[in-house]
Order: structure tokens, then sequence, then C-alpha cells
């Protein structure tokens, strides 16, 4: 049922058990419909308290146009038949019926109406969002329609956020009583609108602002207190912000973390691996859409695999083909990565077109929690940052506990050592830089959940993935975890302070001159050094 005919529903029950009248009189809906504007709003509270059923049904036709006016009735007109406002009997329309005419305080009243209603809504997300909509247009007039939300609301933050309510609508009462009972009750609030109606009764008194300097002196302190709570949702936001970068650089440099820190090639592509599985996941939206569209919620499921498996398999095809005759060369491995990522970025071009192809967030991947009034956590981020500890522990764990990680690090440190031990060390090179193509195609997963996929789309990670490696160091898992991370939450701060561009060349700046002075990064490889 449509929320708007659920709670025209709840008004009639509300009607009937309080004994009144279920519907309006002709001379109610007219008087909501024709005259100056505050006979017609104080009209319309007064049929909003009282819990008449057609209520809801006239505002909305007001709101869409569909109310036609006489001397003494008003009608309500869709699809060429007409209804009394009041009854909703059906009726003639006289022929020097004219339109009701709403300006636009009006219209804000009657959009503020249909927000009333859903207070009394018998779901709770309905009844939150009522609150949210009627902050910013809330009077003294609406209080009885508050005071009997208030006696019905069972939710205790609920009941904590209309009494708010009330004191907002309260601040601008006749009694000074109310008005500083009210400015002391709104310290506790953390609304943005809050704190500017708090800055608009802060006013000179000779500009309608308030005039008692007691109400005055607790309408500053909680403007001041509102404001601190909002100066921490948005430091708030910031550093998760940051984090959410991190974790998505982390992703994009753990693949890295092992074709570059432990096996030394300078791949170029790496940002070419990210779009793969990222272009997987989008097509294995589109199967789920067209053939199991009442599975679509759980594509993503089987889109991490397939993302890690598709960048794998061209990270095994490239090593195969070019990078396994160029290892020790670093200089080689530059150049024909970076012509690999040419032709892998035309090919996509070529498969699915310039233009950015869109992905969609299941259902358990939108919306998000809100933590403060101007602070929400979005599930998709929130994924992210989880998906990237996952991915992380996933890679430390193959690393340091498997017979591949083992045969990895033999290689990696002494190749002539482990090929006289019978490891096979094409195969352990191949399946080594599978790994980090794969995790790569991880990465293009996670970052298809929080924007457009395009054919460019690895190239603004590439730079950063390299940066996050080399200042954590080279074949350290922990110092790239703690390289994203610091990196994702600095370079948001910079961006509030200076602007994007100034904050990534800062960035660059430091690591520049951190590497300088410490060449191995943050965690530098343990060994020993023997003396002559």
């Amino acid at each position: 049922m449509p929320h708007f005919w659920r709670n025209a529903l709840l008004m009639f029950l509300l009607a009937v058990a309080c004994g009144r009248a279920l519907a309006l009189s002709p001379e109610q809906a007219h008087a909501i419909s024709a005259g100056d504007s505050d006979s017609r709003i104080a009209a319309l509270q007064a049929a909003l308290t009282a819990g008449d059923a057609r209520v809801p049904v006239l505002v909305r036709a007001l709101l869409d146009d569909a109310v036609k006016l006489d001397a003494e009735r008003a009608y309500i007109v869709r699809d060429g038949e007409a209804v009394e406002a009041g009854s909703g009997a059906a009726a003639s329309l006289p022929d020097d019926a004219e339109d009701a005419i709403n300006n636009n305080r009006m219209r804000g009243e009657l959009e503020a109406a249909l927000a009333a209603l859903g207070l009394f809504s018998a779901d709770i997300s309905e009844r939150r969002a009522a609150l949210g909509t009627l902050v910013g247009n809330i009077d003294e007039s609406k209080l009885p329609l508050l005071d009997k939300a208030l006696a019905a609301e069972t939710d205790a933050s609920l009941r904590a956020d209309i009494e708010l309510l009330r004191a907002v609508a309260l601040v601008t009462s006749g009694s000074v009583a109310q008005r500083l009972a009210a400015a002391q009750a709104l310290a506790a609030g953390d609304q943005a609108s809050t704190r500017a109606l708090l800055l608009d009764r802060l006013k000179p008194a000779a500009q309608g602002g308030e005039n008692d300097p007691a109400v005055r002196e607790a309408l500053a302190r909680a403007t001041d207190a509102i404001g601190s709570r909002l100066a921490w949702g948005e430091r708030l936001g910031v550093v998760f912000t940051g984090l959410s970068l991190g974790s998505i650089l982390l992703l994009a440099a753990l693949g890295l973390a092992v074709t570059y820190g432990l096996m030394g090639v300078i791949n170029m592509a790496h940002g070419e691996l990210i779009i793969i599985g990222a272009y997987a996941t989008w097509g294995v939206q589109n199967l789920f859409r067209a053939h199991a569209p009442g599975w679509f919620d759980s594509y993503v499921l089987v889109a991490i695999p397939v993302a890690f498996l598709a960048s794998a398999a061209v990270g095994a095809l490239m090593e195969r083909s070019v990078i396994r005759w160029l290892y020790g060369r670093p200089l080689e491995t530059l150049l024909a990565t970076w012509g690999i990522s040419l032709v892998l970025m035309q090919t996509v071009r070529s498969l699915f077109g310039a233009q950015n192809v869109p992905v969609e967030n299941p259902s358990w991947l939108s919306g998000g929690i809100q933590v403060m009034s101007n602070l929400t956590l979005p599930w998709n981020r929130i994924f992210i940052i989880a998906f990237a500890l996952l991915v992380l522990a996933g890679m430390a764990l193959v690393i340091a506990r498997t017979r591949l990680g083992l045969f990895v690090r033999s290689v990696t440190q002494n190749r002539p050592m482990a090929a006289c031990m019978g490891v096979d060390t094409a195969k352990v090179d191949t399946l080594a830089f599978s790994l980090g193509a794969g995790v790569a195609g991880l990465a293009g997963c996670a970052l298809s959940q929080v924007g457009n996929v395009g054919p460019d789309l690895g190239q603004g990670y590439i730079v950063d993935s390299f940066m996050v490696v080399v200042l954590g160091g080279v074949g350290q898992l922990a110092g790239t975890v703690y390289a994203a991370l610091g990196l994702g939450v600095v370079n948001k701060l910079l961006e509030g302070w200076q602007g994007a561009v100034l904050a990534k060349i800062m960035v660059l700046v430091f690591i520049v001159n951190f590497i300088q002075k410490r060449p191995q990064g943050l965690f530098a490889i343990k060994g020993r050094s023997v003396e002559a």
C-alpha cells in the first residue's frame, strides 16, 4: 500500500478511536482551499489536530492542483470526475468553479502537513523521515499536532526528537519562560537547520531577533553546543572518507606489493588489471540481471572470484609471454608493461566502448548508517573497508603460511639456491605474478561499487599504488597497510585545506623527501651486514 494511503488509513482509525467526525465538513474543506493564507493555514492545522480522515486526500489534491472552488464548496477533480472535498461524494462541477490557488507559503504548509501525517505512520523510518521534513517548517501552530504525536510515540529516540522539535516551535513563543526553556532544550540538538534557526533568533532585536537578554544568552550557548557537534561530525566524516580512500589504495597496492615488492617487476599495466576486474564485475551484474533477476543482490559474491580469476589469467599470460624474459631488468619491464597497458586499454575500448558503464549496488550495499545529523556512513564504503582487511588477511596468510608463499619468498630472496632445492622457479614466478594480478582484479571489483567503470579507471590509482608500496617499504605488507591508510587520511585532510590538486602535490613532495631520508620506506627489510 502506498505510504500516503497507509497514512490516510491510520488517520481514519485514529479518528474512530477518538470518536470524532470521520470526514471534513464542506465548510472546513472550503476554508482550507480558499481565502487568505493565514485563515487557510489555521483551518488546516485545526483539521490535522482533529484527525479528519479526508485531510490527506484534500492536501494531496491541493498540491496536485486538482481542487476547484465555487462560493461554498471545494471539489476534487481527477480524470474528469468531481467529488466533494469534504464528504467524498460524487458531485457535478459547477460551471463557475475556479482553480484553488496556492502560493509558495501555502505549498510549504501543505507539504509540512503531509509530513506531519507521517508522524502517525506504523513504520518507524517514515516517522523519522517526517520529523526530518518538519524541522525546516515548524512553528507554534503545529504544537497540538506534535503533542498528539508525542503521546502516541513509543520509540524513545523518536520521542526525544519530537521533544526537540517542540522546542524549535516554542523558541518563537510569546512567553519568555517558554522561549528560555526551548533554548535550553535545543542545546542537546545536532541539526544544522536548528542551528540556523537559533542564529536567526540571535539577530538584533530591531531586525526581529530575540530581545530578552537571558534568552539571548541561552540561545548563544545552544548555538555553540550544536556547532561543536556539527564540527565533530565533519571531522569524523573526513576521517572516514580518508579511511575509505586508504582502503581503496590498499586494495590497489596489495597486488603491487607482490609483483613489485617481492618480485621486483615494475608493472605499469597494474591499472589495466584493475580495469579487468571492474569489467568482470560489470559483466556478472548484467548476467544476473538478464538471467537471474531474483538473485541480483547476490551478484557481488559471484563477481569477487570472477574478477580475481579474470585478472589473474591476464597476469599469467603477461608473465609467461613477456615478463619472464625480463627479470632483473627493471627498465625493460617498465617499458614492456607500459606497452602492455596501452594494448589492454585499447582492447577494453574496442570491446566495451569508450564510455563509462554503470555498476549498480545490490540493495544491501545501498544507503548507510546515520551516526550524526551531518554524518552518514555509506554501506558500500564500509564494505570496501571490511573487504580490504579480508584481502589483506588472505594475502598475509598466503605469503606467510602456505607452500606457495614459502616458494615465493625463497625464489625472491635467492633464486639459484631455491632452484637447487628443487623449486620450479618459473612456475612460482607465474603463480606469484598471477596472485598479484588477481588482487588487482579484486580492487577493480571493489571500485565498481563506488563509481562507474570505464577504460581509464585504473589510471587514477597506478601512481598512488606505487607511492604506497615505496613509502611502506618494498616487500612489507605491514608497511603497505600503514602507508595506504595514512596517505588516504592525510590526502583528505589536505584536500579540505588546500584543494585536491595542491593536496596531491604536497603528498608527493612529502614522499620524495621521506624516501631521501629513509630509502627503504617505513618498514625496512631485516637483514644482516657482514663486516670485512
